[in-house]
């Protein structure tokens, strides 16, 4: 008697797929929905893990679209001082996007430019941009100028939006904090990077999934306002919470805010056209790696695990005849892309800037 079991691939069995394999040797974990070609624009936005793809994409002679590119840089230290500030890290200079609600909040905004919110923070006589209060390490000038830079921003994610033909986005967090008067969503809680903390007005969430999936619903519609054919590729980025205010063990925290984007991730390519989930948090934090591709402190990840990740991007590319290249280039490999290649100690993560907060 037959059952539908018997007809299914090797890929599908725990034993032959991962058991009974050197765990490096693990193959077919990713069979794009799409395909990716060199001269297609591709943008990147998301958690710090996000800017790994975008460095890798540039290397490897795809067309990473930087948007917002900063001045000319005529040295390396200029270079280095451009991206400290936000310059060259992803398609649009906003900083890390942790959350659905503050990614929705920024493609509302820069369709409607009218609709942000005005409140911008003083600290010693410098301001911050409550939205990207690393952007800008330390802080603008005037109120006036945060608020002309965010709009150049604002324009240069509308022409991203409306040129790219794939937007890769990394889920970082659920855990977030918004304005309880206004619902605006920070980027950071206030009064840890800039800012000063009111627990009469700051209020944090940790967004469950319904409020992910609504979110994220709204930025595929939004986004396909400007560009009907704009396709996303999903990921989850596998590094753990810096720190937790849910009140549970960080341990516990970061696996519920994993698992909570992983399903989101999941739905939505199964309800949306156009939608798809590369598996970067599987590879790396999967228990058959056994924590390999991390750094000592079991948060970062090595260099060696964001080239493994890649190399099944690439490959997986490769199986739609995106083209492959000969061999990967990794990310410290010499040449750099047209913009400013940081190395892994500049990846931009301003929520690992919690740290600074431990007891």
């Amino acid at each position: 008697m037959s059952n539908p079991y018997e007809s299914l691939e090797q890929k599908a069995f725990w034993r032959p797929a991962v058991g009974g394999r050197n765990v490096l040797e693990i193959e077919n974990l990713w069979s794009p929905k799409f395909s990716i070609v060199k001269r297609q624009k591709v943008i990147t936005a998301g958690s710090c893990f996000a800017q790994h793809i975008g460095k890798a994409l540039a290397k490897n002679g795809f067309t990473w679209f930087d948007a917002e590119p900063g001045p000319v840089a005529s040295s390396s230290e200029e270079r280095a001082l451009l991206h400290k500030n936000g310059y060259g890290v992803f398609s649009f200079r906003t900083g890390n996007i942790y959350t659905a609600a503050l990614l929705k909040q920024w493609l509302a905004w820069a369709i409607s430019p009218e609709t942000q919110s005005s409140e911008i923070w003083e600290t010693d006589g410098r301001f911050f941009d409550p939205q990207r209060p690393a952007i800008e390490p330390g802080g603008f000038s005037s109120r006036e100028e945060a608020l002309e830079m965010r709009a150049i921003t604002l324009a240069a994610i509308r022409r991203a939006v409306t040129e790219a033909s794939v937007f890769v986005f990394t889920m970082g967090l659920t855990e977030g904090w918004e304005n309880s008067r206004t619902g605006v969503a920070y980027a950071m809680c206030p009064g840890t990077l800039a800012g000063e903390f009111n627990a009469d007005e700051h209020l944090f969430i940790n967004y469950r999934h319904r409020r992910i999936y609504n979110d994220m619903r709204d930025v595929l519609r939004m986004a396909r306002t400007l560009n009907k054919n704009l396709r996303f590729l999903l990921t989850v980025s596998p590094v753990p919470l810096t720190a937790t205010a849910s009140g549970d063990h960080i341990l516990v925290a970061s696996m519920q805010s994993k698992s909570t984007l992983r399903s989101v991730a999941h739905e939505l390519c199964e309800d949306f056209r156009g939608v798809d989930y590369f598996p970067s948090y599987e590879v790396i934090s999967s228990p058959p790696f056994r924590g390999m591709f991390f750094q000592p402190n079991q948060r970062e990840v090595s260099p060696k695990g964001v080239e493994h990740v890649m190399t099944y991007f690439f490959e997986g590319l490769a199986s739609l005849g995106a083209g492959k290249p000969a061999r990967l280039v990794p990310e410290s490999a010499a040449g750099a892309p047209p913009v400013a290649a940081p190395s892994d100690d500049d990846i931009q993560c301003e929520e690992a800037m919690l740290e600074a907060f431990e007891k």
